[in-house]
């Protein structure tokens, strides 16, 4: 739960991606429905749907719970001959599920994140190259999630540099520089008020050689820069 939040994905609008994902998974399989399911704590929401109304059903009904137990495909073939789904409410009810197929979303951290699923209303098998088409999709549909969410942890990281624009009024012999309220400041104290960097304190060579003139000699006999 804690990684799929930090995905920020569950309600966020339709995205062309996830909706390519989901297409490419039913047309692969022949499946009239095809999802990429996210599971949140009581309900299972879908980021994709092909040939699905709903947005979200009850955790407790989903088929996708069980999937995102495995690291394998989970196969139900008829679903009203599976004990585990011939009474629930998707198969004897609208959508009328009889054929599941659900490659789990595993990340790299490895948290199970939801599902890619094909759905028929009728009981079928896929072939073997069905099967591990889906799998190689749902890989890529996390390779997608972690590249979003990188990507927005870049873009709210770039709104929060502040940056130092215009012509900067430095003192000539200090390097003291002057703020917008018109009084001057140390190089250290300006810059830690305009950005978020922090300082640690050195001598460079040439002020080495000019004001620590016997420390400067006997780092050159030293061998040391």
């Amino acid at each position: 739960m804690e990684a799929l939040r930090r995905y920020g994905l569950l309600d966020t609008s339709p995205e062309q991606s996830f909706d390519d994902f989901a297409a490419l998974a039913s047309q692969i399989c022949g499946t009239p429905i095809a999802l990429v399911s996210l599971l949140d704590a009581d309900r299972q929401w879908f980021k994709a749907k092909i040939g699905l109304e709903v947005s979200e059903t009850p955790r407790e009904q989903a088929f996708c719970a069980y999937s995102i137990l495995s690291d394998r495909l989970t196969i139900v073939e008829d679903a009203t001959e599976d004990a585990r789904f011939a009474g629930n409410p998707l198969v004897t009810s609208d959508p009328y599920i009889r054929f599941y197929a659900g490659a789990p979303l595993i990340d790299s951290g490895g948290s199970a994140l939801g599902t890619l699923c094909v759905i028929d209303r009728k009981p079928r098998k896929l072939a073997e190259g069905q099967l591990r088409a889906l799998e190689m999709l749902a890989r890529q549909v996390v390779k997608h999630c972690e590249m979003r969410s990188v990507a927005a942890e870049l873009a709210a990281a770039l709104t929060e540099v502040k940056t130092l624009r215009g012509l900067l009024p430095i003192c000539s012999h200090c390097k003291s520089i002057k703020n917008d309220e018109g009084y001057w400041r140390s190089v250290e104290q300006y810059l830690s008020v305009q950005t978020d960097a922090d300082f640690s304190h050195g001598i460079c060579p040439k002020c080495l050689e000019v004001h620590y003139p016997e420390v400067h000699r006997r780092l050159l006999a030293e061998g040391k820069p």
